[in-house]
């Protein structure tokens, strides 16, 4: 068998996994982040399995990017704590970047598509500077909101290095995830100050990061 048809084997093989895996757990994961009381109580229930379970799924959600983080990182907080709810959360997104990295180093562009509507790729345009790759991905990481999963299927067809994607994933994320986190943990206490003023600093963060965003991101004059 040649090189060729073996890398085709492999990303069939890719496909039907995850295809499977949002077969498996695509309803857990709806049923888990409408009702965190019953979250919380499967994971005292089952304690260490639970832990793995809701790992799995922040993965899950990270591969099929169509699938939104946030509401894990606030049921995250409701049911582990604020820290501990942060590092599970950031832990688990950061397993699935690279995942997705190392997959798309592999495959390129045609697994990329699998996933990401070419319209959506059209629009990040700040990978193509290649001096100031990570610098800026940094701190697009930082920003609430930054279509991270779309840039996450991106950023293997970079040449930054996977230790500097682990460390861009881990860090960049953490803020934000801990911020929704908090929200989530100040729900389940009913600690509605502690949520609103979350809200606001999330909203001024987003606001003001998306207009770095922006700059960062506008098409190269030609």
């Amino acid at each position: 068998m040649n090189r060729k048809k073996y890398r085709y084997l492999i990303l069939a093989a890719v496909i039907i996994l995850f295809v499977g895996l949002a077969g498996i757990f695509w309803e857990p994961i709806l049923s888990f982040v409408s009702d965190p009381e019953s979250l919380r109580t499967y994971i005292q229930e089952n304690g260490f399995l639970g832990v793995l379970v809701f790992c799995l799924l922040n993965i899950v959600q990270v591969i099929f990017a169509v699938i939104p983080g946030g509401p894990f990182e606030l049921a995250a907080g409701y049911v582990f704590g604020v820290l501990p709810g942060t590092i599970i959360c950031d832990t688990s997104m950061t397993i699935a970047s690279v995942l997705v990295f190392l997959l798309v180093r592999k495959f390129g562009m045609q697994f990329v598509e699998l996933f990401i509507d070419p319209k959506e790729i059209s629009k990040i345009h700040f990978l193509d500077n290649n001096q100031r790759v990570q610098s800026v991905l940094f701190i697009v990481f930082l920003i609430p909101a930054a279509p991270k999963d779309v840039i996450t299927y991106l950023v293997g067809l970079t040449k930054i290095s996977v230790w500097s994607w682990i460390f861009i994933c881990f860090v960049g994320r953490f803020p934000a995830i801990l911020l929704t986190a908090l929200s989530g943990s100040a729900l389940g206490d009913q600690r509605y100050g502690i949520v609103a003023v979350v809200i606001v600093v999330f909203l001024v963060c987003y606001l003001v990061g998306m207009k770095i965003y922006q700059k960062f991101n506008a098409p190269k004059e030609q």
